[in-house]
């Protein structure tokens, strides 16, 4: 059994606004066991709402639509709803008073005339089961079909997900008899590429519960570990389980899991060992300093260089040397991005030093990714350095 999100709205597609009310709808979903296998966005349009509900009717058990239940002529879920599943539009007289109580707590005199256009938003497909919203003005409903369930959300955030939390989870979970959680665990990883790790772990990736999956980042590969059973204790001891095969693979880069980041991992173990950090850098763009200012009192500083000043490692090692005794810090760090000579294609080249009272490490390797990309890219690359150091494992 699994769901579908349709989530609707032409500034969606636009780029106007961001989709944040699958990403809620999914995570809620999957607090109670329910799978969630595709989404969908469609623009203000009818017959494309139609045929995105009617495509979803098809292939998943629970629809979950956002948005296009409000008073205007481009909210069109509630007529496509109506139409995907062969079912007339009907008027109700409970659903217009409340949609007159919701006006009148905003301050509309009783008795006042209420637009045609409001009085449109208490139409619902026949037979279906209204949901109250207390906190809007828009009516919401559920539409079961076929052994098929549509639940039709409205599309601003604080009201979804109201309904969400008090209304469609308990309704679900009642109606599907639903026993089971979904519970992720992630791992952050640096220092190798996606393809490394795949080849590392690939045998595992083949696991049906947990599942083992991958997502790459700018020099961050994240391993997530997802687990399903009857209780979130058994679903998390299936994580652990599972987690204690992949760090005996790849644990060597494994720098944290779930919320942890780079930045707050390093600026742990800098504190653990009363250790701070300068740094200097050229063609980043800044991004490492703003990265390690979140270091706190380990963080001594950073300076930004001209592109092109920093040319060899020679270079970027005597600003490492350079910034750790201006700094007075017990580490010196620097990194440097430059275009790479004698390249066919445009190419960048990083260069890091990492200084320390008795020791040097430095990292030349090259990069062909997107150029707008270079400052994070350098940025992971050189705090993963400082966090091999840090933890004793050299320089990979």
């Amino acid at each position: 059994m699994h769901a579908e999100i349709i989530a609707t709205g032409s500034e969606l597609l636009l780029g106007e606004v961001v989709d944040t009310n699958s990403t809620y709808i999914a995570r809620r979903l999957r607090e109670i066991g329910l799978n969630l296998f595709y989404k969908t966005v469609v623009g203000d349009n009818e017959q494309r709402m139609e045929e995105a509900l009617r495509i979803a009717l098809n292939r998943s058990d629970v629809i979950i639509t956002t948005g296009g239940l409000g008073p205007t002529v481009d909210d069109v879920t509630r007529p496509a709803v109506a139409r995907a599943v062969d079912r007339e539009l009907i008027f109700s007289d409970e659903l217009l008073q409340q949609i007159q109580a919701r006006f009148q707590a905003y301050g509309v005199p009783k008795g006042a005339p209420i637009g045609e256009n409001n009085r449109r938003q208490a139409y619902l497909p026949q037979n279906a089961i209204p949901i109250e919203n207390p906190v809007g003005t828009a009516p919401c409903f559920i539409v079961e079909h076929h052994a098929r369930l549509i639940i039709s959300l409205p599309g601003v955030p604080r009201e979804m997900e109201y309904l969400m939390e008090h209304v469609v989870l308990p309704y679900l979970k009642e109606k599907l008899q639903l026993t089971e959680v979904i519970v992720i665990r992630t791992l952050h990883t640096v220092g190798q590429g996606e393809s490394r790790i795949d080849e590392a772990i690939g045998d595992l990736e083949m696991s049906a519960n947990p599942t083992v999956g991958l997502s790459a980042k700018v020099g961050q590969v994240d391993i997530r570990i997802t687990a399903k059973a009857a209780t979130l204790e058994e679903a998390c001891v299936l994580n652990a389980e599972m987690e204690r095969r992949v760090r005996e693979q790849v644990g060597q880069f494994i720098f944290g899991a779930d919320d942890e980041t780079l930045e707050s991992v390093v600026a742990g173990r800098l504190m653990a060992k009363h250790l701070s950090l300068a740094s200097a850098e050229a063609g980043t763009g800044g991004v490492l300093g703003g990265r390690l200012a979140q270091l706190g009192e380990a963080f001594h500083g950073a300076v930004t260089l001209a592109e092109g000043t920093l040319n060899d490692l020679a270079a970027v090692t005597a600003a490492a040397h350079r910034i750790r005794a201006e700094r007075g810090s017990d580490l010196g760090l620097c990194a440097s991005v430059m275009a790479a000579p004698h390249a066919v294609q445009r190419s960048l080249k990083l260069m890091l030093a990492l200084v320390t009272s008795d020791d040097v490490k430095t990292v030349e390797r090259g990069f062909g990714g997107h150029t707008a990309l270079a400052g994070q890219w350098a940025s992971t690359a050189a705090l993963g350095l400082v966090w091999r150091n840090v933890k004793g494992e050299g320089c990979a």
